[in-house]
């Protein structure tokens, strides 16, 4: 080959280099996730002052995320620093989910929440109460926490691998008191949802909630039984104990360790805060998001509107129950920086997804804090929201 060809050859690799690296110059670099700064610090003032390891928080409108951001460590002993993308246990959190699968099916004519839950599974007709009164429990009973519902024990929950192996042992229990008469936190309730949207879907609990919810939704992560991948992103879980954290256990009911475990409808689910903050989007939309409808306005305002009159509910003060979640009533303490009517629902370790639909945000607090004393009132609940509330 001649020199000019060389010299030509040259000439063009040299010129295609220069157009590549400008093409590459222009690529735009992954964009940063949008921060609250005094979100942010409001979340780190609690590591630093060990209440807890890490904490995520995550603020959005209805279709857009206006913050998102996590401090502190996922793993101390690991010196693991907490990721946006981390998982959490995310445990009756899982209730406001299971409520939005019950409605979908309510939207389709496939069942009313005013129905006796024994429409569905008549092995729960017999019910009654201690005196022998046998009262209708209606599934909006079961989703307010006023059916009076007995629980399985801890022996009888960790041999059952189906939510229909429950059934039997709710049927045998007494009722607590005459249903609507007063409100009662309900684990069994909660399941007995879950199976009910079994019968009438036709489908597993866990496949429903995929195919309706999570898959449209881009909830990825969510899910009752991560996978080895996903739980080496599980954010550790622990206890505050004579001022320092300790490593503390997920509830054996829950434990992602666990082989053949039901599907825990209260309180079994993982998630991450950008999974999460989709369903609660879809809520602030008014059952829309991403220009797809999962429930309808009718739906999600049952939902959000209090359904337990004047009965004191919650593990706040100055709240009422809607369907599956909690309502505020009289914002107060932890719930100061919340307008009224606002609505959603905490987990055992601190966890908390709250949806205003006044200010038309919502606010998703992930930890693993095991023995707040009380998790839906932790200063950190109330430090986030004020921040966030501020700076909107």
């Amino acid at each position: 080959m001649s020199a000019h060809h060389n010299v030509m050859n040259d000439s063009i690799r040299c010129r295609c280099l220069a157009v590549a690296a400008l093409a590459l110059a222009c690529v735009p670099s992954p964009a940063a996730e949008p921060e609250i700064a005094a979100v942010t610090a409001a979340a780190k003032a609690h590591v630093d002052r060990h209440e807890v390891a890490g904490a995520i928080t995550c603020v959005a409108g209805a279709e857009r995320l206006l913050h998102l951001s996590a401090v502190g460590q996922a793993d101390i002993a690991g010196n693991v620093p907490m990721r946006t993308d981390a998982l959490f246990w995310i445990a009756s959190m899982t209730k406001p989910v299971t409520a939005a699968a019950v409605l979908m099916l309510q939207d389709e004519g496939k069942l009313s929440v005013d129905d006796p839950v024994a429409k569905h599974l008549p092995e729960l007709a017999a019910l009654k109460t201690a005196d022998g009164k046998t009262p209708a429990v209606t599934l909006t009973h079961l989703l307010t926490h006023t059916s009076g519902m007995g629980e399985a024990t801890g022996e009888q929950r960790l041999a059952a691998r189906s939510l229909a192996d429950l059934i039997p042992h709710y049927a045998a229990q007494p009722l607590r008191f005459e249903p609507g008469a007063r409100w009662e936190y309900c684990q069994s309730s909660i399941n007995t949802l879950a199976r009910v949207v079994e019968v009438v879907s036709g489908r597993s609990f866990p496949d429903f909630l995929k195919e309706r919810l999570f898959d449209p939704l881009g909830m990825k992560d969510t899910t009752f039984y991560p996978t080895a991948a996903q739980l080496a992103r599980l954010a550790k879980s622990y206890k505050l104990v004579d001022g320092r954290l300790e490593e503390a256990s997920i509830y054996p009911d829950y434990d992602p360790r666990r082989a053949g475990r039901y599907p825990a409808a209260n309180g079994g689910l993982f998630s991450t805060a950008g999974d999460y903050v989709r369903f609660c989007q879809m809520l602030l939309g008014q059952g829309a998001y991403g220009g797809k409808r999962y429930l309808s306005r009718q739906a999600v305002a049952r939902m959000a509107t209090i359904q337990t009159g004047e009965i004191v509910t919650g593990f706040t003060g100055g709240n009422g129950w809607g369907l599956g979640c909690c309502v505020v009533r009289t914002p107060q303490g932890p719930t100061a920086a919340l307008s009224p009517g606002s609505f959603g629902h905490g987990g055992a370790y601190g966890t908390q997804a709250w949806i205003d639909p006044v200010k038309k945000v919502a606010y998703v607090l992930m930890v693993q804090r095991a023995n707040f004393p009380n998790a839906d009132a932790s200063d950190l609940r109330r430090d986030f929201q004020g921040a966030a509330a501020a700076a909107l």
